[in-house]
């Protein structure tokens, strides 16, 4: 007996009419594993490991379940052969919607992977690679292919409040060592090279801004590498990856010029976003893991 007779003769229940019948919005799996073929930073392509979300809707009330095997079939492959873009989505998409034999007209797939990006340090001649989680979504329906790019940028936010309470520790603590007749230059040079020098720091912290970007439809190829200049450029004070001594000096230079609550970091991003004509509308929200407080310092911030 051949093997397609065998599977003629395998029963199959989801071709059952549904008991409670109804239409559905989504059906479908989620984390599955598969590589994808990414544009790397250099013009060329390499493959990652990433996981997926994928469903349809259920437009026949009647029917009991979709064919879900067919959309985890045709999705386990088709993004690691080409690249990454707009066009390769839509024909993925498409491929899903025509599996359905008429059971749905709309699909949802959703990617996340690890973007690796080589940066630069700021003042040596190192570098290093730096992880950009990235999350794509892709929705092909009745009016047509809708893409959002979701992604996150680390950086450093250095409270301003404290920044002025230490300023003014750091003035009374001169005031107390020094007067007006004390010799000038050399010794107040020699006081601020010296631990005296010092009353207080203000504080900072690691944090994060999260972004959601709608697309337009002219974009065809994902600019994340773009996206992620813009936003650390903005923000002034990326976390860093190769730190030697003298890259340590800069960024600590970078913090001191770059004082900023969650709202100045919020409004910072909202102005690189809102100029790009890459981007249709945008959702961001910036997250200060607090090192003075307990809980987090957060805003968010959308436009077009």
């Amino acid at each position: 007996m051949s093997t397609a007779s065998n599977t003629d003769r395998l029963p199959d229940v989801a071709g059952d009419k549904a008991q409670a019948a109804r239409l559905l919005d989504w059906v479908g799996m989620g984390n599955i594993a598969l590589p994808l073929r990414i544009e790397d930073a250099n013009g060329g392509a390499v493959t990652v490991p990433a996981s997926a979300d994928i469903g349809v809707n259920l437009v026949d009330p009647d029917a009991r379940g979709i064919h879900m095997s067919r959309l985890y079939l045709h999705l386990q492959d088709a993004l690691s052969s080409r690249t990454l873009d707009r066009a390769a989505l839509e024909t993925v998409l498409r491929d899903c919607i025509e599996s359905q034999r008429g059971l749905a007209d709309r699909v949802q797939l959703t990617l996340r992977y690890g973007q690796l990006l080589r940066r630069p340090a700021l003042a040596s001649a190192h570098s290093g690679w730096k992880t950009y989680p990235v999350e794509i979504d892709a929705v092909l329906g009745p009016a047509g292919l809708a893409l959002t790019l979701s992604l996150s940028v680390e950086y450093s936010s250095t409270c301003p409040a404290s920044a002025a309470l230490s300023r003014q520790l750091n003035a009374a603590r001169f005031a107390g060592d020094f007067n007006t007749d004390t010799a000038g230059y050399d010794a107040v040079r020699d006081w601020l090279e010296s631990p005296r020098g010092l009353a207080a720091t203000p504080h900072a912290q690691r944090s994060r801004a999260d972004v959601r970007l709608v697309l337009a439809d002219s974009v065809d190829a994902f600019p994340i590498l773009a996206i992620v200049d813009a936003l650390e450029h903005a923000l002034g004070t990326p976390v860093q990856t190769a730190v030697k001594r003298e890259d340590e000096q800069a960024f600590a230079s970078l913090n001191a010029e770059n004082l900023m609550f969650c709202e100045d970091a919020a409004r910072r991003v909202a102005a690189a976003l809102s100029t790009d004509p890459r981007i249709a509308c945008f959702d961001a929200k910036v997250s200060h893991f607090e090192s003075l407080h307990a809980h987090d310092a957060v805003a968010r911030v959308s436009g077009p």
